[in-house]
């Protein structure tokens, strides 16, 4: 029924059977792998994450050729989803446990946030700031399920498709080309993230 081909990167996150799991069900043809070949040979590529920056990027690092990577998704232009911590380890630094070198496919950096309770954890509304292929049939204020401590300050503002308040506002998803992500959890987010990952294996 769907001629895409889903490589879920895996490179010892905790949450990669859950994103399986969610496009298992929804029917797309998925494979969780680090290969190369699988690599090549997907459509669309999405990174997902939970734990701390810094441990994240050294498992990515040595699990998964970044090189070849970069190349499918910089050059060939293969859409490329980034999910929790596989949305902040794009940018170029981060700061949780110490100083960490991202990916620094978006300018930016991960910081903590600045709220009294931490982790931010549970359902919040998202505000789209521009219109994206990703949001098509979402509304601005629909509720995803969020996980963090740490958020990606975007330096181009005009990347970031949405925000997201928690005492203080932070960027939820950017967008540069066919780059995506999102601090939220997709996998977690019933209709409003099944709906999400649609729209993005239609690209």
């Amino acid at each position: 029924m769907k001629n895409q081909k889903v490589c879920v990167l895996d490179y010892g996150s905790g949450n990669v059977a859950s994103v399986y799991n969610l496009l298992s069900r929804l029917n797309y043809n998925v494979k969780i792998s680090n290969s190369s070949s699988d690599i090549k040979n997907s459509s669309h590529l999405i990174l997902p994450g939970v734990g701390a920056f810094g441990a994240s990027i050294e498992k990515i690092r040595t699990k998964i050729e970044i090189g070849l990577l970069e190349d499918e998704v910089k050059n060939k232009k293969k859409p490329f989803l980034g999910i929790c911590i596989g949305m902040q380890v794009l940018a170029d630094k981060g700061f949780e446990f110490g100083e960490h070198d991202g990916l620094g496919w978006i300018e930016g950096t991960v910081k903590k946030l600045k709220a009294k309770v931490l982790p931010h954890i549970g359902w919040n509304n998202i505000q789209i700031k521009r219109q994206t292929p990703i949001f098509l049939d979402l509304k601005n204020m629909d509720d995803f399920y969020f996980v963090n401590s740490y958020a990606f300050n975007v330096k181009d503002k005009n990347l970031i498709i949405s925000e997201t308040n928690y005492e203080n506002t932070f960027c939820s998803a950017v967008q540069k080309d066919n780059i995506f992500g999102v601090q939220f959890h997709p996998e977690k987010s019933q209709k409003t993230g099944q709906q999400l990952i649609h729209n993005f294996l239609k690209l």
